[in-house]
């Protein structure tokens, strides 16, 4: 069997749409893994900055998420991670993901601890930070939408942030839309941390404009 099936992301997948699945009808097993500010205060839960990225609110958030952290996921951990950043790249992979997740949530945390109406799930901080993380490494690299259209990534990603401001304003869903630019943030910050000559790469990419 290939062992590129065996990838770290691809086990994240797959541990993430089992829990998700296997919880998506399943209240009290939710509750327990849900980012709940109040909860986390008050009873010192900090674990559900990390464990709510496991749980979705349904199958097309789980989906999509899924989808986008295969894609992008790979190839930071397999090619630009290893390419730009040298040793123990599996590890900085990890901590960017999980980072990712752990640290989107902090902005809504510190909103929203004294509201216990307030509760969020989802791994979209994490793949955020992933997404923004390749982004760095080929800003003008085309995504094709429909599998047809070809956007450059940094177009999809400005795209990208704006939808979740939007979505964050309407607040009509448990879905961590905050934690999106965030975990955008995180991405960028910790892959440059990394290695800071990134920047500067970053910077004349963007500047030279796409190649047609």
């Amino acid at each position: 069997m290939n062992q590129d099936y065996f990838t770290i992301t691809n086990i994240i997948i797959a541990i993430t749409c089992l829990i998700s699945m296997g919880l998506m009808q399943n209240r009290d097993g939710k509750s327990k893994l849900i980012f709940h500010p109040v909860t986390i205060k008050d009873g010192n839960q900090w674990h559900r900055f990390l464990t709510s990225g496991f749980i979705h609110g349904d199958g097309m958030h789980l989906a999509i998420n899924m989808f986008v952290l295969w894609s992008f996921g790979n190839a930071i951990e397999t090619y630009y991670y290893p390419e730009f950043l040298g040793a123990n790249s599996t590890i900085k992979f990890l901590a960017l993901y999980f980072g990712g997740i752990i640290v989107s949530s902090i902005p809504s945390y510190l909103r929203h601890k004294e509201n216990p109406e307030y509760a969020a799930l989802g791994a979209s901080g994490g793949v955020a930070a992933v997404v923004f993380a390749v982004i760095i490494f080929g800003p003008w690299q085309n995504l094709y939408l429909y599998a047809a259209i070809p956007i450059p990534q940094i177009i999809a990603g400005v795209g990208y942030i704006y939808y979740s401001w939007y979505k964050d304003k309407k607040s009509n869903d448990n879905i961590g839309h905050m934690a999106h630019l965030t975990g955008a943030i995180w991405g960028v910050v910790f892959t440059i941390a990394m290695n800071p000559a990134l920047l500067t790469r970053f910077i004349d990419l963007t500047m030279q404009g796409p190649r047609f």
